[in-house]
């Protein structure tokens, strides 16, 4: 059984669809978030919404709990390996969406051989803008969280489409994968029931470089 690294953006909607289309369905998800604010880091997705999706996805949620701030060669590393000897004890290899970022592949092969598990990558290759051209007339995504210094002038909260798309600079990828904004997706293929939510107004992190959404389960 593999898992698949789930951060309940677009990359992670298009991973699962493409693994259970080619016969490589994942038996679960596997997400690491901030146990102090219960988020996951970059997309600051709140992890109500992330265990609904995997509700709707029909997959069980395994939640990495890790300290604000951990470096890779610490407490994150040491946090994982914990869980691949327990939760994830049975999990032959975990699956990314990474789509090119070759330094980034490297480091997850590394970690993953380390532990005796493959590192699977089913969009790896893809190109960008025909992917995110698919992407967006299939399934609903709201932009999470915007780099300003890739992206001044543009707000989180909005929707995931094409006028986004257009609104992008041409230095820009228009899937994100530099790191210029993050998704959380909300409906589309893999989902048996939409996910809803609430939008309250924007937070600027810090340093000030990142722009995130309010997001939060909608009330009943």
């Amino acid at each position: 059984m593999i898992g698949l690294s789930w951060s309940g953006g677009k990359d992670s909607a298009l991973a699962l669809e493409k693994l259970r289309s080619t016969g490589q369905a994942p038996g679960l998800l596997l997400s690491t978030v901030d146990e102090e604010r219960g988020v996951v880091a970059h997309h600051d997705t709140p992890l109500t919404l992330l265990r609904a999706q995997a509700e709707s996805v029909g997959l069980p949620l395994v939640e990495v709990l890790i300290p604000p701030a951990a470096s890779n060669d610490t407490t994150y590393e040491e946090r994982m390996a914990e869980a691949f000897e327990g939760p994830l004890a049975e999990v032959s290899g975990i699956a990314f969406g990474d789509l090119f970022l070759e330094d980034l592949r490297d480091y997850r092969e590394k970690r993953m051989k380390e532990i005796g598990r493959a590192a699977v990558f089913p969009l790896w290759g893809s190109d960008t803008r025909a992917l995110a051209a698919e992407f967006t007339g299939r399934y609903e995504a709201t932009v999470c969280a915007i780099d300003l210094e890739q992206l001044p002038g543009l707000d989180p909260g909005v929707p995931y489409d094409r006028k986004f798309l257009d609104a992008l600079p041409s230095s820009a990828d228009p899937c994100g994968e530099m790191g210029e904004f993050h998704t959380f997706v909300h409906d589309g293929p893999v989902f048996s029931a939409p996910v809803t939510f609430a939008l309250g107004g924007m937070d600027i992190s810090v340093d000030g470089r990142f722009s995130y959404a309010n997001m939060a389960p909608e009330a009943d």
